[in-house]
């Protein structure tokens, strides 16, 4: 976690591509139910960016996300990765998401007495058996694809890169993320 947290705070600061050519925010999922929505996500595709793919034993595989409710009304957030592969050295990046309006969140990996840390974290897509979601920044730099499920059936993933591709996103240059088999 300690090489997690400095990479998430010069990731917040650092210039990052940007993947959306759309000026417009993109839409969200207006009506997400949070009690169904915690729990953990598996990240199945994502953007290129540095706090995964900047790491001493290689890129972050067998990534997790796990999301609680929190008496405050806001979201514990622990994300996991693997270095390099699956047996490589563990990450865990411990966060906090506070909701800023329907299908939109801030989340914040530094501690809580750095101000400006927050980013954006938009639900722009989710199935309705909340098996699979698309969340990302509006403006275009960071893209998730998440599973409740370490593999995702073909036509569960086409559906995401859709979305994002409708919504302005390039799905192109979502990069898969290794998943150990079920």
């Amino acid at each position: 976690m300690r090489r997690l947290l400095p990479l998430a705070l010069l990731a917040a600061c650092s210039s990052q591509p940007d993947y959306r050519a759309e000026e417009a925010p993109p839409a969200v999922v207006e009506d997400i139910d949070f009690e169904r929505y915690q729990g953990l996500w598996y990240e199945l595709a994502r953007y290129p960016n540095r706090f995964e793919d900047d790491n001493e034993a290689g890129p972050c595989v067998a990534v997790t996300a796990e999301y609680a409710l929190l008496p405050d009304d806001r979201i514990s957030v622990t994300n996991t990765c693997a270095q390099g592969s699956f047996d490589g050295p563990v990450e865990v990046a411990e966060g906090v998401a506070r909701r800023t309006g329907p299908g939109r969140l801030e989340v914040k990996f530094a501690p809580s007495w750095v101000p400006f840390a927050w980013a954006d974290y938009w639900v722009l897509a989710l199935e309705a058996d909340y098996s699979a979601a698309l969340v990302g920044s509006p403006d275009g730099k960071y893209l998730w694809i998440l599973s409740r499920t370490p593999q995702m059936e073909d036509a569960a993933l086409d559906r995401m890169i859709a979305a994002a591709e409708a919504a302005g996103y390039d799905a192109s240059a979502l990069e898969m993320t290794p998943q150990p088999p079920a």
